[in-house]
């Protein structure tokens, strides 16, 4: 998984650039100011970095990136969840226009930033020329350290929350005692009240129905006695009647063949009224004034009301207000239930101390490990005899981070005290220090582009020689870019790219270019003595890179 190939339009001072790159150890060198960082700053942007409008070349509309890597198999999963499509050459690209609107693509379909920041974490692992800095940060410090152990403290800052919000609802809880107590008073008070009625949901409806009924039984029961005397008990009632009209066009249906469809329509309402007489006489055999149970329902209904007015609600929402004071109740003595609380919050902390002991022992066991890779990287970078330690002292505070701080103390040569880093005077020995830790920790991440932008500043003779060699070495088995100033450096690399800054009709421009023979014996000469190429210089060139073999 290595970079190939990147284009480049109107990013910064860069008006068109392809650029091709090859396998193993790749310089890139030029003058001061002529944009040796512009391609670390453009596989930056391509990789989800954040998209600022000045990085467009000044009269522009828009800028553009991409870049094309082999795409390894380990990325594959990746890119099939995330809905791309995976083959064998991976294709990053990347626009932006003047105001601050940014596009991209992964393998030609539309992506997001932190899709691109996501994959590029995959594909590219940079070293910047402040590295050192991050070396003063204890979060930074501590990270490095999780990664060289391959432990992550995602799931012991989980548990911390955990615990820190149990431990906030106990003190909550112990604070406000009396507050609850006159809380759980009242609504215990208000839910005594409405148990008395016990409603029930749609209960009121009911109630209203069967009280208007009973209110007006005497007048129901009138009307069912003269509708069942009108239909089969009075003289020339209905029944008599219609079975008489019946009667008599049967009498004629040989006659007349209309009087056979008026006859079964006949026998048909008669069926249905004596139906319906005998639906009235049961009606009245089984209905009867009931003054006692009319006096219970406007008993019942006028607790409906009295309690609807005293709380202020209609009576059907009686059945919903008496569940949410229960539910409420439930829930403030769960939250006023202290020993519930104490147990829940050592319940917690349980869960945090395993998994801050699991980080724990994995930091007690890679940190003398850790120190040591980086104590044997220092004695090659002009560090002979220094020592580099990785120092835990446990915190007086559990963290979200674990339990124990961790601060990298380094001694710049032997018979030294060793200090934290951030009390070593030198400029030059914490970029060696930086150096260091970026040799020893790069062999140990997946991407297989490594990248180092002037890491080596601040050194230089004997000592420049051995970065050169490192960074070849580590060349033989990743693919490693290094934007360097030292002839030394670039001396050793397999490849060599140079940066020139040209005007061109009135506008600066960049452009790289590979170079080869004598133009890379140039410039390593330019790099020795400056802009005048002496024949000494120039011998100088070609040996160093005769001995190197770059």
């Amino acid at each position: 998984m290595s970079l190939k190939r990147m284009v480049l339009r109107d990013f910064v001072i860069v008006s068109e650039l392809e650029l091709e790159f090859g396998s193993q150890f790749t310089a890139l060198t030029g003058e001061t100011g002529a944009g040796k960082s512009i391609l670390i700053d453009a596989l930056q942007l391509v990789t989800g970095g954040r998209a600022d409008a000045t990085l467009i070349r000044e009269g522009a509309s828009r800028c553009e990136v991409s870049a094309e890597f082999d795409s390894p198999p380990s990325v594959t999963q990746w890119l099939e969840e995330a809905g791309f499509e995976a083959d064998a050459t991976l294709l990053l690209r990347r626009t932006l226009d003047t105001q601050g609107k940014s596009r991209a693509w992964i393998n030609g379909s539309p992506a997001t930033a932190t899709q691109l920041r996501n994959l590029g974490e995959q594909l590219l692992d940079i070293h910047g020329q402040h590295a050192w800095q991050s070396l003063t940060r204890p979060e930074a410090v501590r990270s490095l350290l999780d990664a060289y152990a391959q432990v992550s403290s995602a799931d012991t800052a989980e548990k911390w929350h955990l615990w820190r919000t149990a431990q906030n609802q106990l003190a909550q809880a112990l604070q406000s005692q009396d507050a609850l107590l006159r809380e759980r008073e009242r609504l215990s008070w208000q839910i005594g009240e409405l148990d008395k009625l016990a409603p029930k949901p749609d209960e009121w409806s009911e109630l209203n129905t069967e009280h208007t009924r009973l209110s007006h039984a005497q007048a129901l029961l009138d009307a069912a006695q003269a509708a069942a005397l009108t239909l089969d008990e009075d003289e020339g009632n209905a029944l008599e009647r219609l079975s008489r009209a019946c009667q008599l066009l049967q009498q004629q249906e040989h006659l007349e063949p209309f009087f056979k469809d008026l006859t079964e329509i006949l026998s048909s309402s008669l069926a249905q009224v004596q139906d319906t007489a005998h639906a009235l006489r049961s009606y009245l055999r089984k209905t009867e004034l009931d003054p006692d149970r009319l006096a219970e329902l406007d008993e019942r209904m006028g607790l409906w009301l009295s309690l609807s007015r005293r709380y202020k609600r209609s009576p059907h929402e009686l059945p919903e207000l008496l569940a949410g004071w229960q539910q409420a109740l439930a829930q403030l003595d769960a939250s006023a239930d202290v020993q519930a609380l104490e147990k829940a919050v050592a319940t917690a902390w349980q869960g945090y101390a395993h998994e801050a002991g699991l980080l724990t022992r994995a930091r007690q066991k890679c940190a003398p490990e850790l120190a040591r890779a980086i104590t044997h990287a220092m004695q090659g970078l002009g560090m002979q005899g220094g020592q580099f330690e990785v120092c835990l002292q446990t915190t007086e505070q559990p963290l979200q981070s674990g339990l124990e701080e961790v601060t990298f103390l380094v001694a710049g040569h032997a018979g030294s005290t060793p200090r934290a880093v951030n009390k070593v005077a030198s400029g030059g020995e914490l970029s060696r220090i930086a150096l260091a830790i970026a040799v020893t920790t790069s062999q140990l991440g997946t991407a297989q582009t490594l990248i180092f932008d002037e890491v080596d500043a601040g050194v230089g003779g004997a000592v420049a020689e051995t970065v050169g060699l490192l960074m070849k070495r580590l060349g033989q088995d990743r693919q490693v870019l290094a934007v360097t100033h030292l002839p030394q450096v670039a001396a050793c690399a397999d490849h060599h790219l140079v940066v020139r800054k040209q005007l061109q009709g009135g506008v600066t421009l960049s452009s790289v270019t590979h170079v080869d023979t004598e133009a890379r014996v140039a410039e390593l000469a330019r790099m020795l003595g400056g802009e005048r190429l002496l024949s000494s210089t120039l011998a100088h060139a070609r040996e160093m890179l005769h001995t190197q073999g770059g």
